[in-house]
């Protein structure tokens, strides 16, 4: 091979490699779109395992969306307001769950919240039991997604204009009224990506909620534990929750893209 020829093929191979990429990352949803029939598909989601999982997982990762909000505001207002050595294990302990195997945060969920778990005896004389019920799908999807608002959330409230929060202090707005009318607002493109990302990965959950709340249709059986089930016995209801996990998944994305762009043009507006 010439000289001329060795370098053609050098530069040819970045774009190679990002075909194969591509292809090998796109392949396998092609695969799931182009089997399913509109037909098959519609028949899949009239199947009682889907309509159960449906329902199911959009109650659980509502409530579990709401608690993240509710809860995982102030810690990341605070992360970002108190730069120092317990922001930064704070920051530590929020993201552990996502590099955590999905089985190992069930199991910690199970030994903490379990009857013979270290919370157990306080929450039986309480009346409680978490493990495989609903609340414990929804505490399972809590646990695995809720790092993801935190880091958003706690990264746009850093990026903050400490000159505007000064302004709002000097016109006499409290510390309630500055986060709701200026912090807040100012950083709700971090907040509403760190909402939907948690949102996404809640309803993706798998590992967690398998161990620490089973899999019982209707009770605790999310859309992911239905695919899962169903390849046992139907393919019909499993590819067709997976086309509406993959179609839930591009308008999530679709989402925050456009609101990337919106918040590109009005800064240089």
């Amino acid at each position: 091979m010439s000289g001329r020829a060795a370098r053609r093929v050098l530069r040819l191979l970045p774009t190679a490699a990002a075909l194969l990429m591509v292809l090998v990352l796109a392949t396998p949803l092609l695969a799931l779109l182009l089997s399913t029939a509109p037909g098959e598909l519609l028949d899949g989601l009239r199947h009682p395992l889907a309509l159960s999982a449906l329902r199911l997982s959009l109650l659980t990762t509502s409530v579990s969306l709401a608690l993240t909000l509710v809860l995982g505001t102030p810690l990341a207002w605070w992360m970002a307001r108190h730069p120092g050595p317990a922001e930064r294990a704070a920051s530590i302990l929020v993201q552990l769950p996502i590099v955590v195997p999905p089985a190992v945060s069930g199991l910690a969920l199970l030994l903490a919240f379990g009857r013979r778990g270290l919370l157990g005896p306080l929450l039986d004389r309480a009346g409680w039991a978490l493990p495989f019920t609903t609340a414990a799908v929804v505490l399972a999807e809590l646990f695995v997604s809720a790092p993801f608002y935190v880091q958003s959330a706690a990264a746009a409230f850093r990026r903050l204009d400490e000159d505007l929060l000064w302004v709002a202090r000097s016109l006499g707005a409290g510390p309630v009224r500055r986060f709701f009318r200026v912090a807040l607002p100012l950083s709700r493109p971090g907040v509403v990506t760190g909402a939907a990302l948690s949102w996404a990965r809640a309803l993706g959950e798998f590992g967690a909620t398998l161990m620490f709340a089973g899999n019982l249709q209707g009770r605790t059986q999310t859309l992911p534990l239905a695919i899962y089930t169903a390849l046992e016995t139907d393919l019909r209801p499993a590819k067709a929750l997976s086309v509406v996990m993959v179609a839930v998944a591009l308008a999530v994305l679709l989402v925050l893209g456009r609101g990337t762009v919106l918040e590109a043009v009005r800064a240089r507006a």
